[in-house]
């Protein structure tokens, strides 16, 4: 079935956002990537509304990876700002890595690896223009360095060492 969307005012939007990210805060991740949609139908290039959203696709990636993945990367996109770019980009890499982890897919440690490598790399790019007082992501970096030093699963490919296969 198909319903015709309610359009929000453009005056609405800030509210609907607020409340989005108390969705998020909730764990209700759905809800708040409806109401960031809503919002972005009404002021389409609203950056909150694209990070907000964003930021709740990315609490998805454990149920839905791969939609989820390729709809945060579209707003990483739509972000203007060169900085909230890197740095948000740097966040779907880090959280993909992580649910990949918690997934407990086998040999998933070396793929997690590459991604918190990719994750810094944008962190590193986002640090390199930040403005002063803002080490956010110097933060999200040593975050994901501290994961890569204390899990043992997190080696680089290449480091991974298996038994030989027997054929017979």
């Amino acid at each position: 079935m198909i319903f015709e969307l309610k359009t929000l005012s453009p005056e609405a939007v800030p509210r609907a956002l607020a409340k989005a990210e108390r969705y998020r805060l909730l764990n209700e991740p759905a809800e708040a990537e409806s109401i960031c949609l809503d919002a972005l139908q009404a002021d389409a290039e609203n950056q909150e509304a694209l990070m907000t959203l964003l930021l709740a696709l990315t609490d998805q990636f454990e149920e839905d990876a791969t939609t989820a993945v390729t709809e945060a990367r579209k707003c990483a996109e739509r972000i203007r700002d060169d900085y909230d770019r890197a740095y948000f980009t740097g966040i779907i890499w880090e959280r993909r890595a992580k649910a990949r982890l918690r997934r407990g897919v086998p040999d998933g440690g070396p793929l997690a690896y590459e991604w918190l490598r990719e994750a810094m790399a944008f962190y590193d790019r986002a640090a390199a223009i930040r403005a002063p007082g803002n080490d956010d992501a110097l933060l999200r970096w040593n975050t994901c360095a501290r994961l890569i030093m204390r899990d043992h699963r997190l080696v680089p490919a290449h480091d991974v060492r298996g038994e030989p296969l027997m054929l017979e």
